[in-house]
């Protein structure tokens, strides 16, 4: 992995570019479209946080967390939470350590915000990407969010 890997921005000068990564045909039904996330982002700025994952001047993914959302808006016991909304990492650029980085950098964004726990939801199933999730510490809380997995992850906090 290159020490030259940050997130940044999505703009005029990068939308396109941003909309033409795609992941490997396996995994579209997992995750949707760039463009889909950006439209999403768009329309809840409040909530989105999207970002480009760049390797030097090459981007190689997108990641989009979400910021003090309820799940179940209206239920008492709902907590808000932050976390990973999507993560598509471009078919030719899988395995690189990108979407690793790309989490970890989520995770950093939202302990900065004072956040002390982490979320995600995936579609559960062969090609799906709970192994990773469970890699970078994830854990199922029994929940479901639509058809998807809830996880979660304590954020520890800088010494």
């Amino acid at each position: 992995m290159s020490s030259s890997l940050r997130l940044v921005p999505v703009t005029s000068d990068n939308v396109e570019a941003a909309c033409a990564l795609s992941v490997r045909p396996d995994q579209s039904e997992l995750v949707q479209p760039v463009a889909w996330s950006l439209a999403q982002a768009y329309t809840t700025p409040d909530i989105a946080w999207p970002r480009l994952i760049a390797d030097g001047e090459t981007l190689v993914g997108f990641v989009m967390a979400f910021i003090n959302v309820q799940f179940a808006p209206g239920t008492p016991d709902d907590p808000f939470r932050s976390g990973l909304w999507r993560l598509n990492i471009d078919s030719g650029q899988q395995g690189r350590g990108y979407g690793r980085f790309a989490v970890e950098a989520v995770n950093d964004e939202l302990r900065g915000r004072g956040s002390t726990r982490t979320t995600v939801t995936y579609v559960p199933g062969a090609h799906g990407p709970e192994e990773f999730y469970r890699k970078l510490g994830f854990r199922p809380t029994g929940e479901l969010s639509g058809d998807q997995v809830v996880a979660e992850r304590e954020l520890a906090q800088p010494a």
